[in-house]
């Protein structure tokens, strides 16, 4: 289970370099810092087995409820496993289990989506059969998994759309570090993992401190490397210059300005509007505009849940964690031995959660 698994849409990568995103335990060795989707699993796996971990991992087990018992100091974790319920007991429960929903992304209600003639998609339960070679597609969204998509559906289908309602700041970056692979042919992997790792950590705290403290420069700055990519003809002020600062939200990172060169050949485009409703042929836009699709995929996000559905019970009592004060992930007021494994949103996840 988990993300590496769950989601399998086309060109699914990290949207941290691996060398931050991966465990500071476990060098990353491969030659692209930004990887896909199977690549990342593959290292997952790879850790598991290489630390025994996958010895005690129970597979195909769904928690449904953990009960917490102060006279016996003790929480009763209850699962399901092939039609059974099956029951654990810990003195202290550590949730890993993520902040969204699994069962279900989250799709706006568009007017019309009965009417579409074509397939709707959601990013988080990608059909492996979807065919999509020689069709028009639009993705709505702006967000990582709307700049991931776009130009790797751009590859083969006819033409790819991507519909947004305001911009987001992208910015590209080499997929492959090249510091990381020389150092990798003259340290032993640990050393130069450790050193690309600090490298990386004090570069990208620096930059966002600098475009925190300077958030006009940076902007004028991220927008000019957009505007150096597409050339002064492009509509760089409608498309990709959001209204609010760097950082105010989470940047998205294209390697190798992949979505750009996409952009450049026409095999993408970019266009900025408020969806009206869906026709049977695609989608109308509320300034008249009409998009035509094929296949409409909705990379609108996630529903956000904080450990999962599980149902916790205090003494009997029924208790919701998100109404609880956290601290840092490790309590949480009222709720005894209960901690959660949380990550940076302006940074690798990973090196919160370590």
């Amino acid at each position: 289970g988990g993300t590496w698994e769950l989601f399998r849409y086309p060109g699914i990568r990290s949207d941290s370099d691996m060398h931050t995103l991966g465990f500071s335990f476990r060098p990353w060795v491969n030659e692209k810092s930004i990887a896909d989707g199977a690549t990342i699993l593959d290292y997952l796996n790879d850790t598991a087995r290489e630390y025994g971990i996958d010895r005690h991992i129970r597979l195909s087990h769904r928690v449904i409820a953990a009960h917490w018992s102060t006279p016996d100091a003790a929480w009763t974790v209850e699962a399901e496993h092939e039609g059974k319920r099956v029951r654990f007991t810990c003195n202290f429960l550590f949730m890993c289990s993520g902040y969204y929903n699994y069962a279900a992304g989250y799709t706006p209600d568009f007017a019309g989506t009965d009417s579409f003639s074509g397939k709707i998609v959601h990013p988080q339960f990608w059909p492996q059969d979807l065919e999509y070679r020689d069709k028009r597609v639009v993705v709505i969204g702006s967000g990582a998994t709307a700049v991931t998509l776009v130009p790797a559906m751009a590859k083969t289908a006819s033409h790819v759309t991507m519909l947004q309602r305001s911009p987001t700041y992208i910015v590209s970056r080499p997929s492959r570090d090249s510091l990381a692979n020389w150092l990798r042919g003259k340290l032993p992997d640990r050393l130069a993992y450790s050193i690309t790792r600090w490298k990386n950590v004090l570069v990208q705290q620096f930059f966002y401190r600098l475009t925190r403290k300077h958030p006009n420069k940076a902007k004028a700055r991220i927008i000019d490397m957009v505007r150096d990519e597409l050339g002064e003809g492009y509509d760089v002020d409608t498309h990709f210059t959001p209204s609010y600062d760097p950082w105010d939200q989470r940047l998205c990172l294209i390697p190798d300005s992949d979505l750009f060169e996409a952009i450049r050949e026409e095999r993408a485009e970019i266009v900025t509007g408020h969806i009206d409703r869906f026709t049977p042929y695609g989608i109308r836009l509320q300034d008249g505009r009409s998009l035509a699709a094929d296949i409409i995929v909705t990379a609108t996000g996630l529903d956000l849940q904080l450990m999962s559905d599980i149902a916790l019970t205090l003494d009997g009592e029924s208790v919701d964690a998100k109404h609880s004060l956290n601290y840092k992930g490790m309590m949480f007021s009222d709720i005894p031995n209960l901690a959660l494994s949380f990550g940076y949103t302006n940074a690798s996840w990973t090196l919160k959660a370590d």
